[in-house]
């Protein structure tokens, strides 16, 4: 076993391997353990595993039970990409293929942190975003909703929502709007003194709107764009929690998805984003297949702070763009993500002023 980490030890511990430790099966634990379910790799030692010690510790870590992150301190060589590939991320300056983060020096501690807080959220995430990204969209919709449901029954979610006081969500006159030029239908979001948070009324709204082009085929193009300051600051966190039946929490998600309705629609659909585009206000437009963002737009996925998972698509839609580790860095850091990183990754397509 390696030595420490570096960083902070006042915050949460986190088991440090080398390449063959991983390989011997050292990060597969039966449960969760006292600790957090967090494991770290040194991915520095890779030159002294064999081929036979990499692909064994490629299949170990496809048996974990823990959040398995990589460490390289120098450029990944090639023969690196099918490890960190089996991993949940990994942080380093560069590498082969996409799986690898160039962060900043606090992001390890932000992972372990956010591990620590949310272990069953963490762990959860670790082991569905795989599958969301290799299954069909609908099929990932349901596996995400069966996640986020059932953790809303979680002690972290129950822990969050006890930490905030209630308030009233306050009736929406107006919550989407819609304004057809030629054959351009712009839809709206419209709530911006709450930055357009992505509660019931915006959701509903969003998706009567995009009835409209399938109904009417002279609607070739559909701009989504959001009202004030930002395109959307994410879900109403006064309406989270606020279903006390998770199982009808599960089915209204797959019956009423903001997400799939684009995705349905995601050869029409041009999102144009701007500002804070936080949970939902970046996981549902990045169903479409053509991403415009400002040069001022940010990305970020919170849900975990809250003992939750991402629940609007974006375990779909996101691994669909810039693949699960990048998806579960953002999640597991809950860093900002500005828009010439996003365009660089993929999450955009374009940028505009």
């Amino acid at each position: 076993m390696l030595p420490y980490p570096v960083f902070d030890r006042s915050s949460v511990e986190a088991t440090l391997l080398s390449v063959c430790d991983l390989a011997d099966g050292a990060a597969v634990l039966t449960g969760l353990p006292d600790q957090a379910p967090l494991a770290l790799v040194d991915l520095s030692t890779i030159s002294a595993a064999t081929p036979s010690d990499l692909g064994q510790a490629v299949a170990r870590s496809h048996d974990r039970q823990v959040v398995v992150v990589g460490i390289g301190t120098d450029p990944l060589p090639g023969e690196s990409l099918p490890l960190t590939e089996s991993l949940t991320c990994t942080v380093a300056p560069s590498g082969p293929g996409r799986a690898w983060v160039a962060a900043d020096e606090g992001a390890l501690e932000r992972i372990t942190r956010t591990v620590a807080t949310s272990p069953y959220a963490a762990l959860t995430l670790a082991n569905l975003l795989p599958s969301t990204a290799r299954c069909s969209v609908p099929d990932g919709l349901l596996l995400e909703s069966l996640a986020y449901s059932t953790l809303l029954a979680g002690p972290e979610f129950s822990a969050w929502r006890a930490s905030r006081s209630p308030r009233d969500v306050p009736d929406v006159p107006d919550p989407v709007l819609l304004d057809r030029q030629g054959d351009i239908l712009t839809i709206r979001l419209n709530r911006p003194e709450r930055r357009n948070a992505f509660g019931r009324a915006v959701r509903d709204g969003l998706i009567d709107a995009l009835e409209i082009p399938k109904l009417d085929p002279t609607v070739t193009s559909v701009i989504l764009e959001g009202a004030g300051p930002c395109f959307s600051s994410g879900g109403d966190l006064d309406e989270f929690g606020t279903a006390t039946d998770p199982a009808a929490a599960h089915i209204t998600r797959l019956g009423r998805s903001a997400g799939l309705a684009v995705h349905r629609l995601r050869g029409l659909v041009r999102p144009l984003l701007h500002g804070a585009c936080v949970g939902a206000g970046v996981e549902v437009p990045s169903f479409a297949d053509q991403v415009t963002a400002r040069e001022d737009a940010w990305f970020m996925l919170p849900e975990l702070s809250m003992g939750l998972i991402p629940g609007a698509g974006g375990t779909v839609s996101l691994t669909k763009r810039i693949g699960a580790h990048r998806t579960a860095y953002m999640a597991l850091t809950g860093d900002r993500i500005d828009a010439g990183t996003a365009l660089d990754w993929g999450l955009v397509d374009a940028l505009t002023r």
